[in-house]
């Protein structure tokens, strides 16, 4: 069974506390239980991981190389600032697909940026928590087309 990784960035363990005018009030495990039955739905098992810590993040991006069919991440305020993180997901040689569950391109002018964006294949924003399955189900519609 291939693998498909779900990375979420800083602040993402507040899901359903923050701001839940701009992000909803589904949780982070609302969030991970929706990916784990789509990853089930395609044959995919799904890896779901959150921190605040930027190494962090960089040393699971690392350790997918050559481990998991796709990356879906979340970066969070990353997305705007960190080159490591872009750096990261270039090394490890893997495809990327970012998702924001809210349109950033409706927020504050800072979060028109992102570095990220630069390294995926594609973007996904302003679906809410949907982006994820959105994400989760191209992932598994390359493989199937990978297989024949």
């Amino acid at each position: 069974m291939q693998t498909v990784l779900v990375l979420n960035g800083p602040n993402l363990n507040m899901l359903g506390l923050r701001q839940p005018e701009v992000y909803g009030r589904e949780t982070l495990a609302d969030v991970e239980a929706l990916c784990r039955a789509s990853g089930a739905g395609h044959d995919l098992a799904i890896e779901f991981q959150q921190t605040n810590h930027e190494g962090q993040m960089i040393d699971w991006i690392h350790q997918a190389r050559g481990r998991v069919a796709g990356i879906v991440i979340n970066p969070g305020a990353w997305t705007h600032t960190s080159v490591a993180i872009h750096d990261a997901l270039i090394a490890a040689e893997v495809p990327v697909i970012e998702v924001h569950i809210s349109n950033v391109h409706r927020r504050e002018s800072f979060r028109h940026h992102s570095y990220v964006s630069l390294v995926a294949q594609a973007v996904l924003a302003g679906f809410g928590t949907h982006g994820y399955v959105l994400a989760i189900s191209h992932f598994a519609r390359q493989l199937q087309g990978s297989k024949g």
